[in-house]
């Protein structure tokens, strides 16, 4: 069993912020996958199903991002899971808009959320780093990451949506090199090869 974590706050008003893009993450596995419906459990709506034969369940805390550790606990002591069988996706400004970075372990490089979850069960889960972009300056970034994607930010963030989803089965089957791989050739396609030079009149004797 595999418990996939989206961090972000709940409420409509938060809905579209770029803090929320775990929420958005885990929302497009649950659609595209055609897991159950959402339920409330462990302070989180939760769905549960499986994905490439291998049973998950979706999490969404409710605490707000500060609290999201204890929603998480509430989760792995239920289902007897370690840290190492989850996965969270969250919200990365050290990332550029529409990249992705997986890891396992590491700090929390200042998210809050993450911050939660390491004091409530430790470091070693994996982590979905969905990168958002910085605004430049360090003292607009609670402002930036509060605040609505840009219509712009579109034509990055459902590509990234839909590549996350439609790849996930293999983090779950703990292939992370090549789920960031496949994630980035979606998202960047290797571009077609151009047509060869047609043969000199040399060459075609």
């Amino acid at each position: 069993m595999r418990l996939l974590v989206g961090l972000g706050n709940p409420g409509l008003e938060y809905a579209r912020q770029r803090h929320n893009v775990g929420f958005m993450a885990v929302e497009a596995i649950h659609r595209l996958h055609a897991l159950g419906p959402w339920r409330a459990r462990f302070d989180s709506h939760v769905a549960a199903g499986t994905i490439d034969g291998t049973q998950v369940v979706l999490l969404k805390p409710l605490t707000y991002m500060n609290d999201s550790g204890r929603a998480v606990q509430q989760a792995l002591r239920f289902y007897k899971l370690a840290p190492a069988d989850m996965i969270v996706l969250h919200d990365e400004l050290d990332l550029p808009a529409g990249r992705i970075r997986v890891k396992i372990g590491g700090g929390h490089g200042g998210h809050n959320g993450l911050r939660s979850i390491d004091q409530h069960v430790g470091q070693a889960y994996w982590r979905v780093r969905l990168g958002i972009g910085h605004p430049g300056d360090k003292d607009l970034v609670a402002g930036y990451v509060l605040h609505d994607f840009a219509r712009a930010d579109r034509s990055w963030l459902e590509p990234l949506l839909d590549a996350v989803a439609r790849e996930i089965a293999d983090l779950i089957a703990g292939q992370d090199a090549r789920f960031a791989s496949r994630v980035a050739i979606a998202l960047s396609p290797p571009r077609p090869k151009p047509p060869r030079p047609a043969p000199t009149a040399k060459e075609e004797h």
